[in-house]
């Protein structure tokens, strides 16, 4: 027996099949018009079973592409020119290094897993200092500073940080708005540590 579920049905909700000579459900999407973006067509159709397979028959995904933009769509490299949150130049703000600065991917993860690998290490020395939890090691990292940390320094720095990451500071931009949230929570449990000089 036969299940008469499909992948990628939709309930139609009150929506017709878009061919024209057909009533039925539209429960089924089709690349519609508006043009390609990086998460796939602009705008859908809704179409029946049997015309949604008909209209995948003859759809071509390069239609209305000069042929270096299809080359360059079908690159291997493609996917890693595309610019996301790791390959900004805000990228390495927070100490990890810069995907964008990498011209193999290889490359860039292995510097990343690196950088994250030393960050632990780091917490952990901190912790096994004996002075500051684990925590308070985590909420240093947070703040870039080391085991010899003082109020003073704590201050100066958390001021430095706020000033970096507010949005005030980067023309209204809120990018940054949960790194700044961390820094302050890292200087909250700082601030009230008895290990801080």
């Amino acid at each position: 027996m036969r299940t008469t579920r499909f992948h990628g049905r939709y309930e139609a909700e009150g929506r017709r099949c878009e061919h024209p000579a057909c009533n039925e459900a539209g429960e089924f999407r089709a690349p519609g018009g508006g043009g390609h973006g990086f998460d796939g067509p602009g705008n859908w159709r809704w179409m029946c079973l049997d015309h949604v397979r008909e209209f995948n028959a003859g759809y071509d995904w390069f239609e209305g592409m000069s042929v270096d933009e299809i080359l360059d769509a079908q690159g291997v490299a493609s996917g890693w020119r595309t610019e996301s949150s790791t390959f900004r130049p805000t990228a390495g703000v927070d100490g990890m290094p810069r995907w964008a600065d990498f011209d193999d991917p290889l490359d860039a993860i292995s510097a990343r897993a690196g950088g994250i690998r030393s960050r632990a290490r780091r917490e952990a020395e901190m912790a096994m200092d004996g002075r500051f939890s684990r925590e308070e090691a985590q909420a240093l990292e947070e703040m870039g500073l080391g085991l010899d940390a003082d109020r003073t320094r704590l201050r100066r720095r958390y001021s430095e940080l706020v000033r970096r990451y507010h949005p005030d500071r980067n023309g209204g931009d809120r990018k940054f708005e949960a790194r700044l949230g961390r820094v302050v929570e890292a200087y909250q449990l700082l601030r009230k540590s008895s290990a801080m000089g």
